[in-house]
């Protein structure tokens, strides 16, 4: 969108919170780059300069506004809906490939070479890969300083600067302040904050519906590793450098999270699985906007829009529990997870108390006796044949899986059908077409709807909601009393 200049001007003027993230304003008076919605009177259309990252900004020597904070913007629904090189490559960025394993690291899980990874990234985003671990350092360095009170070489390696210097160069260059200056700049932590914890705000494009998202993740919460207590959603976190507890709850404009790490290096990545479970990088209005020009959904969408796609912290967990949850209800899918949970999770400790458990891996699920599986045989071997796959790494589930071959690498699997396959390439995956046909609830929803209920007629008519067929999943959904339709009291 940065290279349509009048668009982007007409944003700013406007002030257009939507376009947060889309694109940056540099400004060449000032050396400043804001968000579209900066609240100062805009500058003058010949002194604005557009560009795709914050991270091309700071490489063009600009930085931050002090006042809109453009690191605090929501991130770009593009490596929402893409399932290409650039967006794969972003989605690994934001999960901490880069400070984890370099840009070597990087090209390997993608399968292409250091060199066509950078080239690709500098035309279509204006920064490399290192350019754009180091925007996200400096916004984790920013969080870490405001919102903590750990010494700043702490700080430094939490935020996966390779030294103290480095942070304190980058902190300066991006922000115009030191680390020392932006900590007594910050706003005093409110009350209720648990030693330990971080207190932070999600921001997400408004409208934001909670009813399906946080009654879907509630209704379906695996006990020990997952609850829904005074108003949020908690649960626990696996992380690279070790686990945490999360508490989201929602909120008129943000989503209000409370983080307590084991290791604070694995923030950056624990932000970015939060988002991606509740979806707070997509577009609202693109989205409502092409399902409201179908005359039957239309009233969905104008009774509550802003519906987002419930996803998932960790991809092969859900995968998992997509298998327990075959042709069983909800609470019996829970309690086939809580089993395996007890069994064959990692305890943990929780201060507030009511989560025990780390969701198992798949290596310890693969090292489970089958006997002890209380399921039917085919559904038995569906399961162990997963396990396996995921555990010795023939099947791959994660941010960066290409959406169509992993798809089929499902469905090669036993018991493993198109609602199966789709669901996991909807809220593991992240596909925003996935669609289930087949699914009783949908089929339901659509007859009552007046739109065709057998599968391949309803595949026809969805062809004009893509790619935003998940979004219609939710929409559909919303129909029925279930409770995962509902925000919990």
């Amino acid at each position: 969108m940065h290279t349509d200049t009048e668009r982007c001007v007409r944003a700013v003027r406007s002030q257009d919170a939507r376009f947060d993230g889309w694109f940056f304003t540099a400004v060449t008076t000032t050396g400043i780059y804001c968000r579209p919605s900066c609240p100062v009177v805009p500058p003058k259309p010949e002194n604005m300069t557009f560009y795709p990252s914050a991270a091309a900004c700071q490489q063009a020597g600009f930085r931050a506004c002090k006042r809109c904070r453009p690191d605090t913007s929501p991130g770009s629904p593009e490596w929402n809906h893409r399932a290409d090189l650039t967006a794969r490559a972003m989605r690994l960025i934001a999960d901490g490939v880069v400070d984890r394993a370099g840009v070597p690291g990087l090209a390997a899980r993608l399968g292409y070479s250091t060199r066509q990874i950078e080239r690709q990234l500098l035309a279509e985003l204006g920064a490399g890969p290192l350019a754009l671990a180091r925007a996200q350092r400096a916004r984790t360095a920013r969080l870490l300083i405001e919102t903590t009170s750990l010494p700043m070489a702490e700080i430094a390696f939490a935020a996966g600067f390779a030294s103290v210097r480095a942070f304190n160069d980058t902190v300066r260059e991006v922000f115009a302040l030191s680390p020392t200056e932006l900590r007594a700049r910050a706003p005093r932590t409110g009350p209720g904050t648990a030693p330990g914890t971080l207190a932070l705000r999600l921001p997400f494009r408004a409208p934001l519906n909670p009813d399906n998202l946080f009654g879907h993740l509630a209704a379906t919460a695996v006990p020990g590793v997952e609850e829904w207590r005074e108003g949020a959603y908690r649960r626990t976190l696996r992380l690279p450098y070790g686990h945490g507890t999360v508490a989201l709850a929602p909120r008129p404009d943000h989503i209000a999270c409370r983080l307590s790490l084991s290791d604070p290096r694995d923030l950056t990545v624990a932000i970015s699985r939060c988002r991606r479970l509740l979806d707070l990088d997509a577009d609202p209005a693109a989205i409502d906007g092409q399902l409201r020009a179908d005359p039957l959904l239309a009233p969905l969408v104008d009774k509550a829009p802003g519906r987002r796609v419930p996803r998932t912290v960790d991809e092969a967990e859900f995968a998992v529990r997509a298998v327990l949850g075959q042709q069983v209800s909800t609470a019996a899918a829970r309690t086939h997870a809580a089993r395996l949970v007890l069994a064959h999770g990692d305890p943990v400790d929780d201060p507030e108390g009511g989560l025990t458990h780390l969701f198992p891996t798949p290596e310890a699920l693969a090292a489970a006796d089958p006997g002890a599986l209380a399921m039917p045989r085919t559904r038995r071997t569906t399961f162990t044949t997963l396990v396996r796959h995921l555990a010795d790494g023939s099947l791959g589930l994660g941010v960066d899986s290409d959406w169509a071959d992993t798809r089929a690498r499902l469905l090669a699997l036993p018991g493993f059908g198109p609602w199966t396959a789709d669901v996991i390439a909807m809220r593991a995956l992240g596909d925003p077409d996935a669609f289930l046909p087949t699914d009783l609830g949908i089929r339901r929803a659509a007859r009552d709807l007046g739109l065709p209920s057998t599968p391949a007629a309803l595949t026809a008519r969805a062809a004009a909601w893509r790619p935003w067929r998940a979004y219609a999943v939710q929409y559909l959904w919303a129909t029925d009393s279930h409770p995962i339709n509902f925000l919990p009291q």
